[in-house]
């Protein structure tokens, strides 16, 4: 069925459209979870399972070593006595035995010990879970491992800057246009390339999109279109058509303006948080236009590899080794 709705596609929009559909559809029949808002997904941040069990045990704790000072200080209030009931349940002390004082001091001292050794607790399975993530993303990226390491860590709790001065300087950046002074050195540039000889039609096949797909994440965080790589290898029967429609696009130099937009999120280079000027932008572009930019990076791989070889073939012709080069 899939691959009728591929055929019949006119263009990249609609590929994706279909490729979405595809997506959501799989995940009814398998009972998984979609967002509920929008398309694109959030990275979330919740808290552990077990980390979130032993911090209500410290907060159950702490809250029984307040109602135990408490009692121990002279309040008799029906709550405090229910509360301290409870603690000593199952146990044969009793609330008018002549040490009661000194059983709640020994009732309190235990909860600290626990409260004590529940952190002890976290903070041991937080460092094997750091260790843990850093060993995994050694092995798959080393050059984001470095940067996490170096890169000291932002607080981004204070208060984030306005939308408007945000919009602002990002559009003075990239939407207003700029007169730049061009010295003669441009001519000189424009009148040495004029003899290069154009470089030969870059051809996308079939293959090379199945092997930027099969490099790319997983997971990785979508564009607009809420897609992820993921589906792209699953969905094998879409990478000619995207071929096609990748060369057509690259015959035509146009791109739907889908292709060209994308999330942009804002990261904090420091603690001035309230500045615009001090955040990274980091987009997200929708999967296929990624592949398409992998699916070109690994044709111009081929071809310098190509030339490499005409340069070390003494039959390969040098005309043929001038053209690759350029």
């Amino acid at each position: 069925m899939l691959v009728t709705y591929l055929e019949a596609s006119r263009d990249l929009c609609e590929t994706d459209s279909i490729l979405f559909g595809a997506a959501v559809a799989v995940c009814r029949i398998i009972g998984a979870k979609l967002p509920m808002a929008g398309r694109a997904t959030t990275q979330s941040n919740a808290i552990p399972a077990w980390r979130k069990r032993i911090e209500d045990r410290i907060a159950k704790a702490r809250a029984l070593i307040g109602r135990l000072t408490s009692f121990r200080s002279g309040n008799n209030r029906p709550r405090i006595m229910r509360t301290v009931r409870m603690a000593f349940a199952g146990t044969n002390i009793s609330l008018s035995q002549p040490d009661i004082t000194q059983k709640i001091t020994e009732r309190i001292d235990d909860l600290k010990e626990k409260i004590a050794a529940w952190g002890k607790r976290i903070r041991r399975f937080s460092e094997g879970s750091r260790r843990f993530n850093q060993n995994r993303l050694f092995q798959s990226d080393q050059k984001r491992l470095y940067k996490l390491l170096e890169r000291p860590k932002v607080c981004v709790a204070g208060q984030g800057p306005d939308q408007a001065d945000i919009i602002a300087f990002w559009r003075g950046l990239w939407s207003e246009p700029v007169n730049h002074s061009e010295g003669l050195w441009m001519e000189v540039v424009a009148s040495q390339g004029a003899s290069v000889t154009p470089m030969d039609p870059i051809t996308i096949t079939p293959e090379d999109v199945a092997e930027a797909v099969r490099r790319a994440p997983n997971w990785k965080s979508p564009g607009l279109d809420g897609l992820h790589h993921y589906w792209l290898k699953g969905f094998v029967v879409c990478h000619a058509v995207l071929a096609r429609q990748f060369q057509e696009a690259l015959d035509q130099k146009s791109l739907p303006s889908l292709f060209t937009t994308g999330i942009t999120h804002l990261v904090p280079k420091d603690q001035d948080t309230t500045d615009p000027s001090k955040y990274r932008p980091i987009t997200f572009l929708l999967a296929d236009s990624s592949v398409m930019h992998a699916g070109l990076q690994r044709v111009e791989m081929q071809r310098a590899t190509n030339v490499e070889e005409g340069h070390q073939n003494p039959g390969l012709s040098y005309q043929h080794y001038e053209a690759d080069c350029v």
